[in-house]
């Protein structure tokens, strides 16, 4: 808090502070609430934790900030802290407690998989949403609008390299990107190969922590922790691929997770170091898997975790760049959140939706002939945005792209576009 002079550098980047113009809504605004705390000026009231409610955790003031302020570890102490100290309404609790129940387990979602399907198809008139309490509506609104069948597939166990293998890979298959995208993870798995990586996917890996640590639950956290790093151990892979910005950056940061704990600091501290986003990992190497041309525009969305967090943004629009006739067009405030952020858009529906609006709008805009992003909750917030407004631009995960323009099948045969 100490480095954070007041200079409002982070104003103009801040999602939160951009809608509402309320100063305790932006960072500096938090940090003083923070320290008045800490001091016990102020308390952990409903009013006070509404200002740390708004932030979407997107980390844009990082990148703005000209001190080197790491708000990061900042608001999910706070967090953590109203998590154990404050009381929330009855149905926020119900609220959090059936997110918390069902997003971290891969096999739960998938037996919500039939009825968020049906409430999608049916539910997305206005007459009928409007019976609907609101966290549920965002649900519904969210809901993937996926086929049913491959919802059980899993990534092979293994994927070996094509040709003679230059790198042993684990990939992280993650919580609702299993259940849900789980052909993005398939995709990972070939490009990887694809390019001379032995890719192992164990399938007892569970959730990384990374819902629970940026809302404040972290004793679940780090328990998530604790069992990805195990799952991991008895692969012996020299690099671990996360195709998730959320994640990517959560066990990227395992070492300060775990760092109180004696049996798992050192532990968490070498899982960590092994964490690279799969972009990170394909632009790491001179390419071996030959391109076939797509002729496209494609607009690129920064997520969140990935640009902010593990600053991350050249990897991925070279990979786009790789590919024979497509065309990487820009798009407005790319880096600016598009209201998914985690839970974000199911605890805070309405402030969510205007920032996914104003995406859609640059998307609109620029008018691509398709968007690509690094995060699955990143394209249910821009689909279900897009669908708002009657628009129908693909909005796909980057390797997905990638794996057409290697594979050479059409792309709108791929599972999910």
């Amino acid at each position: 808090m100490d480095k954070c002079v007041h200079c409002g550098f982070c104003l103009p980047t801040c999602p939160s502070y951009l809608l509402t113009g309320l100063e305790m809504d932006s960072p500096r605004g938090r940090i003083y609430l923070m320290r008045a705390g800490a001091e016990d000026r102020v308390g952990l009231t409903a009013a006070t934790v509404a200002h740390f409610d708004t932030c979407l955790g997107c980390m844009a003031c990082e990148t703005a900030c000209p001190s080197g302020v790491r708000y990061a570890p900042l608001i999910e102490t706070t967090r953590a802290a109203i998590a154990r100290h404050h009381r929330r309404g009855r149905l926020e609790r119900w609220l959090r407690r059936l997110m918390f129940a069902l997003l971290p387990y891969p096999r739960r979602l998938r037996l919500l998989a039939l009825p968020s399907v049906l409430l999608a198809a049916f539910g997305r008139s206005r007459p009928l949403l409007s019976m609907i309490p609101e966290p549920l509506r965002s649900i519904i609104r969210l809901a993937p609008r996926i086929p049913l069948s491959p919802l059980a597939r899993e990534t092979p166990d293994r994927t070996p390299a094509d040709g003679h293998p230059r790198l042993r890979v684990g990939l992280v298959t993650g919580c609702v990107q299993r259940a849900f995208f789980g052909h993005v993870n398939q995709a990972t798995a070939r490009v990887l190969a694809a390019e001379g990586c032995d890719v192992l996917a164990p399938r007892d890996q569970g959730c990384c922590g990374a819902l629970a640590l940026h809302a404040g639950e972290t004793d679940d956290a780090r328990r998530f922790a604790r069992g990805l790093i195990e799952s991991f151990e008895a692969t012996d892979v020299e690099v671990i691929v996360a195709n998730a910005a959320g994640c990517g950056s959560a066990m990227k940061e395992y070492g300060a997770l775990l760092r109180d704990d004696p049996a798992w600091a050192e532990r968490g501290r070498l899982f960590s170091a092994k964490v690279r986003d799969v972009a990170q990992v394909l632009t790491s190497f001179e390419s071996r898997a030959a391109r076939q041309p797509m002729p496209l525009k494609v607009a690129y969305h920064d997520a969140c975790h990935l640009g902010h967090a593990q600053n991350v943004r050249r990897e991925p629009r070279q990979l786009v760049e790789s590919i024979p006739g497509a065309t990487l067009v820009p798009l407005v405030e790319s880096d600016l959140c598009c209201g998914s952020a985690g839970i974000f858009n199911l605890v805070q529906p309405a402030m969510a939706a205007t920032l996914g609006r104003r995406k859609a709008a640059c998307i609109i805009d620029t008018a691509p002939d398709l968007v690509v992003t690094s995060n699955p909750g990143c394209i249910l917030q821009m689909r279900a945005a897009l669908a708002e407004q009657g628009h129908s631009i693909p909005v796909l995960h980057l390797i997905e792209l990638l794996d057409a323009s290697i594979s050479g099948r059409p792309l709108h045969e791929r599972a999910g576009a």
